[in-house]
C-alpha cells in the first residue's frame, strides 16, 4: 500500500467493556456519567434477558434515581424520538442509558440529541450546520447485528417517507457494555437476524468507497469472529456460553468497521422491504448481500467470502438460503427498490468497485 498518498483517519471514542458481569464490575464509572439517567429500551427484552436488572441494581448501589422509557419499537420512527422529547424535557435528564438491539441504541443515540437540544424539531436532525452535541450516552447492547453500541449513527424510520434514514449527526456513546449471556435467551430467529446484518456490516464496509487499511484490518478479523459461529446459526449444533460472546464480539467489530466507512448497496436496498413488507432488516439484508458479493472483484470477493468460513460465492449463497428460504418479493417491490436506490447518485457511488445501472439489476432482481 502507497501509504504516502493515502489520506486515513481512524476515530473510534467509545470506551468498551467486553465480558460476563462487564455491566457490574463497572459501577462507579457508570455512576460517573450523570445523577439522573433516562434508560431507553423496549417492552420486553432487556427485563428478561437480565440487562435492566443488572444495570438497575447498579444504580440502586449508586443511590441513583432513574426514569423509564420503555416505548421503543422495532425500527424506531422519528414520532418515538419526540415522545420522549416531550415526556422528558422537564425532568432534568443529565444521562441516557439504552438497553437494547440496534433499534433501542439507535433511539437513545436521537433522544440523547433532543434532551439536549429542547428548541428541536424533526428537521433539526437532518440539518447538519446544526449544534450536533447530546447527553451523555451508555449503550448496553442485548442483540448481535447493528454494532450500534460503538457507532455515532443513529437509522430512524420516517413515515412521512416511507423508509428509514440515518440522522446527520454523530452520537457516539461515552461508555458500552458487551456481555454475551444477555443474548442467550433470545430466540434464534432473532440471533439469525442480527447475525446477518452483522456479516453485512463487515462485508460492506470492506467493500466500501470509504474503506482504509484500518476498515480492512477490523473487518477481516471481525469476519474470522462471525465464521465461528456459523454452523451454530445454521443449526449444525447448539450455542455454548463462548458461542454467545463470539456473536456480540463480531457484532461490535463490525459496529467499528462501519463507524469508519459506512455501509453500502445492500443496506440501502433492504430498507424499502422492511419499511413496505415488514421484513426484519437482517432478513432484507441478506436477500441483497450474495448479488453484491458477486460484482466484486474476483480476487477480492473469493478471500472475504473464505474468512467468512465458505468455499466459494455459491456456498455463501446456499447459506443464506437456508437461513431464510428463498424470498418472494412481489416485482413491484422490487422495482421500487431498485429505482429508489438508482436515483441514489451517494448510494450508487459507495462500493469500492463500480456499480452501473446493469450491476444493480443483478443484485436485486437476480439476473
Amino acid at each position: 500500500m502507497d501509504l504516502l498518498s493515502k489520506k486515513m483517519k481512524f476515530y473510534m471514542p467509545v470506551k468498551v467493556y467486553e465480558g460476563r458481569d462487564c455491566v457490574r464490575e463497572h459501577a462507579p464509572e457508570i455512576a460517573a456519567c450523570g445523577k439522573h439517567p433516562l434508560i431507553v429500551t423496549g417492552k420486553r427484552s432487556a427485563f428478561a434477558n437480565g440487562s435492566f436488572e443488572d444495570l438497575t441494581s447498579v444504580l440502586k448501589a449508586e443511590n441513583i434515581d432513574y426514569l423509564v422509557f420503555s416505548d421503543i419499537e422495532e425500527n424506531p420512527s422519528t414520532d418515538t424520538v419526540f415522545d420522549a422529547k416531550e415526556k422528558f424535557s422537564s425532568e432534568n435528564i443529565d444521562l441516557v442509558i439504552g438497553i437494547g438491539g440496534g433499534s433501542a441504541l439507535d433511539a437513545a443515540k436521537a433522544i440523547a440529541l433532543v434532551l439536549r437540544h429542547p428548541e428541536a424539531d424533526l428537521s433539526y436532525l437532518y440539518d447538519a450546520a446544526e449544534d450536533p452535541s447530546a447527553l451523555p450516552l451508555i449503550c448496553i447492547p442485548t442483540t448481535c447485528g447493528t454494532g450500534s453500541e460503538v457507532t455515532g449513527v443513529s437509522v430512524l424510520t420516517r413515515h412521512d417517507k416511507k423508509t428509514k434514514i440515518s440522522m446527520v449527526h454523530k452520537v457516539f456513546p461515552k461508555l458500552s457494555f458487551i456481555d454475551g449471556k444477555y443474548l442467550e435467551s433470545a430466540s434464534m430467529d432473532l440471533i439469525v437476524n442480527t447475525s446477518m446484518d452483522a456479516l453485512s456490516h463487515l462485508l460492506e464496509s470492506v467493500l466500501n468507497a470509504k474503506a482504509d487499511a484500518y476498515v480492512k484490518m477490523i473487518a477481516k478479523e471481525g469476519l474470522r469472529a462471525w465464521a465461528e459461529t456459523k454452523d451454530v446459526l445454521s443449526g449444525e449444533r447448539q450455542a455454548r456460553k463462548e458461542d454467545f460472546q463470539m456473536l456480540m464480539h463480531s457484532s461490535a467489530l463490525a459496529g467499528m468497521a462501519i463507524a469508519q466507512s459506512g455501509t453500502s448497496l445492500p443496506h440501502a436496498l433492504s430498507y424499502v422491504l422492511t419499511y413496505d413488507l415488514g421484513i426484519p432488516h437482517g432478513r432484507a439484508v441478506g436477500y441483497f448481500l450474495p448479488g453484491f458479493i458477486d460484482e466484486a472483484p474476483a480476487e477480492e470477493r473469493d478471500e472475504l467470502i473464505r474468512l467468512s468460513g465458505f468455499k466459494d460465492p455459491a456456498g455463501f449463497k446456499d447459506f443464506t438460503v437456508k437461513l431464510f428460504g428463498k424470498a418472494e418479493i412481489p416485482e413491484a417491490e422490487l422495482i421500487r427498490t431498485y429505482e429508489t436506490v438508482r436515483s441514489n447518485e451517494a448510494k450508487m457511488r459507495s462500493a469500492s468497485f463500480e456499480v452501473d445501472d446493469e450491476a444493480l439489476h443483478r443484485i436485486v432482481f437476480g439476473r
